[in-house]
């Protein structure tokens, strides 16, 4: 399984940015999809997810209202829409995934992915 993510870059406070991600190979029908952060000097963070079971996507509380994570299941893609960008939002992204379904308790969770993308930068000037 390879996860390329992409559409990162510098964006001024208040802008948009729409980041992908492209899953290749095979995970299972039920195997969620999720987005991490991480900022320098800091630890990845988890930022949004969503559990294929249900359709339900989950978010941290400080994107919730501005960050909308989707999938294209014909495509085979996941996507992160983020919106009124903040400073505190600069980081490196990325989209995880892993093989089979998780409790939805353990969405949030880095350790449970086992599949990772190279990562896209995000930086937000004030």
């Amino acid at each position: 399984v390879q996860l390329q993510a992409s559409g990162g870059g510098l964006v001024q406070t208040g802008g948009s940015l729409r980041l992908s991600c492209a899953v290749s190979g095979r995970t299972g029908s039920s195997a969620p999809l999720a987005w991490f952060r991480q900022a320098p000097e800091k630890e990845r963070e988890f930022v949004a997810g969503i559990d294929t079971w249900n359709g339900a996507t989950y978010y941290t509380d400080s994107v919730k209202g501005r960050f909308t994570a989707s999938r294209d299941k014909t495509k085979n893609t996941m996507s992160l829409q983020m919106n009124n960008l903040k400073p505190e939002d600069t980081a490196v992204y990325y989209c995880a995934t892993r093989n089979g379904r998780i409790v939805t308790s353990s969405i949030s969770r880095p350790g449970v992915y086992a599949y990772w993308g190279q990562g896209t930068l995000v930086t937000v000037s004030s």
